[in-house]
């Protein structure tokens, strides 16, 4: 394949895209509007500190993060499994026997989720094993919420543990998110682990962007596409945007995860030309992949099923002198009393290049639009008073602000069905294709197999 292809967007999407396009013998150009790659994931350092943007990290059993990454050059630093519940006075471990035995009884002994609901929570597990990515996506579905309590589990096991643990990952603290989410994310973090590399999250987009060049793709970063004229598209309007920022995700050729995954030619109007108007001028292309943040993409293509509707977080960042030792072993500390905040992270603990020489790093997620609006001396009131609850016996005094991160489009929301009605690589129609998470669920799982899937059907439609 001899064709031209621009992709819009250096988020994971776009990059996976521009690497098998690449690799397939397309001639491919990709354009970012920021200095640099990555999208929503993205690492910078301040005072020594390595800071990634919002708390994120790698889940290994995602099949799209096994198939496009080299985990072994990122060297992962990875979190025990489980957590421990805090509440004031009191902290318990809660962990996962099956993969660390060493804890079990520990988890035993922890009286915030009754023995009945660590035997549901065993067989829930046996029952995701030998589900699927596309058996959970297309079965029924209802919120989080409901299915635990149709599943029998407590009260005390949803509001103790799966609210600040889900709440998490979900940036939902209420589980009204899709269910779908909980047991793909549950199925994955039974079959492997969770990290982040030694270098911060942004070597995952820089490990991808590396692989598209060395395939052959061009990368211009500090360059903005404003405009996307496809005459064989939907309409073949031409929008034009102002800002932007990067995004992920699936689409509706086969949704399995396997190595063989292949689009088949699906369009009678491909032919032409596509024109892409950057800051840098006018690009002529035989197809383009929009590979933009949701709001970005949908007013790039006018496709009126990409979701714009967002789900907030902000992330506190915070120093402490070495040895301070909150004993966690590598665990979340889940606030079991309410979500202010929802979780503390101890770091440098996980991964001690994260912070410099003398200090510890520890992170604290608060969720939602309240969260947006308070200030940085609310936020860090809150995370130092949650701290001294937690240990009693410490001082907290030498806690100090390092940064905050105001992340006001950290996920799409996901209501219960939100996934039936998402958009695919070629809803765009003609020569335009999307990559985003936004065509499968909120993840980075979902964004590195969409940029694939978009490829797979750019070449099959050329």
């Amino acid at each position: 394949m001899t064709d031209s292809v621009v992709v819009v967007g250096g988020g994971l999407a776009g990059l996976v895209a521009a690497r098998h396009l690449a690799e397939a013998g397309a001639d491919v150009t990709l354009y970012e509007q920021h200095e640099t790659v990555g999208g929503r994931v993205r690492t910078r350092e301040r005072d020594g500190f390595t800071l990634d943007r919002g708390f994120q990290v790698l889940f290994t059993a995602y099949p799209a993060v096994r198939r496009e990454l080299d985990l072994d050059a990122l060297d992962l630093r990875t979190f025990s499994p489980g957590a421990c519940i805090c509440r004031p006075g009191k902290r318990s471990i809660l962990s996962d026997p099956l993969r660390e035995p060493t804890t079990i009884l520990d988890s035993l002994r922890n009286d915030e989720v009754p023995l009945s609901d660590k035997a549901r929570t065993l067989l829930l597990r046996q029952d995701l094993r030998g589900k699927s990515e596309s058996d959970i996506f297309d079965g029924p579905d209802r919120s989080i919420r409901q299915h635990l309590s149709e599943w029998g589990f407590s009260d005390d096991y949803v509001e103790h543990f799966v609210a600040p643990f889900y709440g998490g990952i979900t940036l939902d603290r209420s589980l009204a998110t899709s269910k779908r989410v909980f047991e793909y994310t549950f199925k994955a973090l039974s079959a492997g682990e969770i990290g982040v590399p030694a270098d911060g999250m942004g070597a995952i987009p820089e490990q991808l962007a590396a692989r598209a060049r060395e395939a052959g793709a061009e990368i211009r970063t500090g360059v903005e596409a404003t405009e996307v004229v496809d005459p064989a598209s939907s309409g073949g309007r031409a929008i034009e945007i102002t800002d932007g920022g990067e995004s992920e995700r699936l689409d509706d050729l086969p949704t399995d995860a396997g190595d063989g995954e292949t689009a088949e030619a699906d369009s009678d109007e491909t032919g032409g030309s596509v024109t892409v108007e950057t800051s840098e001028g006018t690009v002529e292309a035989d197809a383009v992949v929009v590979a933009a943040d949701p709001k970005r993409a949908r007013e790039l293509t006018g496709v009126p099923s990409i979701p714009t509707e967002a789900v907030s977080s902000v992330t506190q960042y915070y120093s402490l002198p070495t040895g301070t030792d909150l004993g966690t072993d590598r665990k979340l500390l889940l606030n079991a009393k309410d979500a202010s905040p929802n979780a503390v992270v101890p770091m440098s603990e996980v991964a001690p290049e994260y912070a410099p020489a003398g200090r510890e790093l520890l992170t604290a997620t608060f969720l939602g639009r309240e969260a947006l609006d308070a200030d940085d001396e609310e936020l860090f009131t809150a995370t130092r008073r949650a701290l001294a609850a937690w240990y009693p016996e410490r001082d907290f005094e030498d806690l100090d602000v390092v940064a905050t991160d105001r992340i006001e489009f950290a996920q799409f929301a996901q209501p219960p069905g939100v996934h039936d009605d998402l958009p695919s690589a070629r809803t765009a129609g003609g020569n335009t294709y999307l990559a985003g998470d936004y065509t499968g669920w909120s993840s980075i799982n979902a964004a590195m197999k969409s940029g694939r899937l978009a490829a797979s059907a750019v070449l099959a439609d050329r």
